[in-house]
């Protein structure tokens, strides 16, 4: 009699614990989700956080609110979101650095892999390699053969040590076979003002930040980072076809939940960013910032996408000797 009342007992748990599962996914949301960007307004993770949350809003039926936590490398609001219930009310918009920083800080405060699950890709951003103007090449395969010539005296600004520009010259020299001089600085503004003025020989940098001071002759463009061509810069040859095969550094957006959203939750986010990435208007706008708006078909396939990052960007941070303490 005994077995028989725990084995109905059981039953009965199943059937109350499957049923508020059940609801679960099919209430939610019940009330607004936040989506924390963990750098300061104006950004791209910023402004393209802030373009889908209306759409997001619409379509998952409550308030999509976007907050921005800033603080050095992006660390406090991923830690945030890492500590944060995994119920699918609280989402972070990463970036490269998201993948990077665990690589060459010390102390993250966060596993990028063990502590967040992709919700799905949204954006594809190329970098451009500029020079100075005064500099004698005008190819990637003529500044390949000048760094050859001069081992360590081209020099590359970049906004910062792991940053994408720090990364994406890293990854060149890798390519390249070739050691350029790291200058790092404390942003982007500085770095590309001395590039321009001449105090540091060439970067790289956002398409949608150089493409101005291309067009007006303060830089001078050799190639981008991507495996295609960028609609902003349709004449300019991509690294990989301009003598340095396989390279492809790009800086990627995307959203990730807390580890231990349950998987319908993660699914229904996915399925409304995916939406809301191929609404032809939004599109058009930002890919005239050199932005291109885009999903991960589900969320494991972002997860996936991730991970990949994560160890790749470790495999050349430790071959770099990237570290910042």
């Amino acid at each position: 009699m005994k077995i028989a009342q725990i084995v109905v007992a059981a039953v009965i748990a199943a059937s109350y614990a499957s049923s508020a599962q059940s609801q679960t996914a099919g209430g939610y949301p019940q009330r607004p989700l936040r989506i924390i960007v963990p750098f300061a307004p104006g950004g791209n993770v910023d402004l393209v956080a802030r373009a889908i949350a209306p759409q997001l809003s619409s379509g998952l039926g409550q308030q999509v609110i976007v907050e921005n936590r800033p603080g050095a490398s992006g660390l406090p609001g991923t830690q945030f979101v890492a500590r944060a219930p995994a119920d699918g009310y609280t989402v972070l918009a990463m970036a490269n650095t998201f993948a990077v920083v665990p690589s060459v800080v010390r102390n993250p405060g966060y596993d990028p892999l063990k502590d967040f699950v992709g919700v799905s890709l949204t954006c594809l951003v190329p970098q451009v390699l500029v020079v100075n103007p005064a500099l004698p090449v005008r190819s990637v395969k003529e500044l390949v053969a000048l760094a050859r010539a001069r081992p360590g005296q081209i020099s590359y600004a970049s906004a910062g040590i792991g940053g994408t520009g720090h990364m994406a010259a890293e990854l060149f020299n890798s390519h390249a076979k070739i050691k350029m001089l790291h200058v790092p600085y404390k942003g982007n503004s500085q770095a590309i003002v001395d590039v321009i003025s001449g105090q540091v020989t060439m970067m790289f940098d956002q398409v949608s930040t150089s493409t101005a001071f291309v067009q007006a002759g303060k830089l001078r463009a050799l190639a981008v980072t991507s495996r295609k061509r960028s609609p902003l810069m349709p004449d300019l040859p991509t690294i990989d076809e301009s003598g340095v095969p396989g390279y492809e550094d790009i800086t990627f957006n995307g959203l990730v939940a807390p580890a231990g959203t349950p998987p319908e939750i993660l699914a229904r986010l996915n399925a409304e960013v995916g939406k809301v990435m191929r609404t032809p208007a939004l599109r058009s706008r930002f890919i005239e910032r050199g932005v291109e708006l885009t999903s991960s078909a589900s969320p494991e396939e972002f997860t996936a996408y991730v991970k990949a990052e994560v160890d790749k960007k470790a495999r050349l941070a430790r071959e770099a000797g990237i570290k910042l303490e």
